[in-house]
């Protein structure tokens, strides 16, 4: 299956807010729809599976927020989100999603969420959702000025682009191809894509366009975090690597653990830029720093991440 082309809008999502020209996202529809089991237990099944054949960490996070923000009121929303990958999930069995009620305060509530399989747990989550506190005090870093997404090559026409370079190694070749075979529920537009020459001299640091496929509409606050939280973990650890992929192979790479601070409204149907970068990785762990703005210039979420990375050289090829 290839990447869908990515349809044209404008800065404000354009024909994205007419449900009637646009499918629903599948995000909403099937990824992070959960079935009701008893009184917080949900089932939640599986839409896409990387090719390593583990469950996509970005899933597990989303539909954990997706069981935590059942068991709260309407009037209150995510404001911060930690958890743990304990271990690889199964792609061939649904998981199963306990929330506890920590606490439900006047201001503030929390909610833990176990995620099983085969009777163990995969996964500990917790949540802290605030009821909404005007204040004085507000400030934000100002967003990179960086080319509109409209301006950019989507991911399919980008790779394609590349496997049209003759100098490309056949290994890079297969891998590219791997990568376009995957249809993921997300689109993507990379600012300033490295040339095949710029491989072997870049920064731990990247930024994408990105928002959800398909119409998720104004509709619920929430749900649009949830996206947010499926999305966050796409291409986020791997910016740990870009310094040294010339030269070492992934032989393993998981989320270990994952953190999100939610701080304005956003439209996760919509584009925003995600700007990550790492600034340290060692002892066969790597860790990430993460920033989603709306296109107005809005700070909307920060995300962190640590996770495992090992390696092994590359083979040079013979040149002969």
């Amino acid at each position: 299956m290839s990447i869908p082309q990515a349809p044209e809008d404008g800065q404000d999502g354009g024909d994205r807010d007419d449900p009637s020209r646009d499918l629903r996202s599948v995000l909403v529809t099937s990824v992070l729809s959960l079935e009701p089991l008893d009184e917080d237990l949900f089932r939640g099944r599986h839409y896409w599976v990387p090719t390593s054949q583990r469950l996509f960490g970005g899933q597990i996070v989303g539909q954990a927020l997706v069981a935590a923000a059942k068991s709260v009121s309407e009037d209150v929303h995510v404001h911060s989100l930690h958890c743990y990958f304990v271990r690889a999930g199964d792609p061939k069995v649904p998981v199963l999603y306990q929330v506890e009620r920590t606490r439900t305060g006047a201001s503030f509530s929390v909610r833990s969420v176990k995620a099983v399989q085969h009777g163990k747990p995969i996964f500990i989550f917790q949540a802290s959702f605030q009821k909404l506190q005007p204040s004085p005090v507000q400030h934000q870093f100002s967003m990179p000025t960086v080319p509109s997404p409209e301006e950019l090559l989507d991911h399919e026409a980008l790779i394609n682009q590349y496997l049209r370079d003759p100098s490309l190694q056949e290994k890079y070749r297969v891998g590219l191809n791997r990568i376009a075979a995957q249809e993921v529920p997300i689109e993507i537009k990379l600012v300033n894509p490295p040339t095949l020459k710029q491989f072997r001299r870049m920064e731990p640091k990247q930024m994408f366009w990105v928002r959800a496929r398909g119409h998720i509409g104004e509709g619920d606050i929430k749900m649009h975090c949830c996206v947010a939280a499926y999305i966050s973990d796409y291409a986020f650890l791997g910016t740990a690597l870009l310094p040294h992929q010339w030269k070492y192979k992934v032989h393993f790479i998981a989320s270990l653990d994952h953190s999100m601070w939610f701080h304005a409204p956003f439209r996760a149907d919509h584009w925003m830029l995600y700007e990550c970068e790492s600034p340290w990785a060692g002892g066969s762990r790597g860790l990430v720093h993460g920033r989603l703005w709306r296109q107005d210039g809005v700070l909307a979420v920060s995300c962190a991440q640590e996770g495992v990375i090992r390696v092994k050289p590359r083979v040079s090829e013979s040149k002969l």
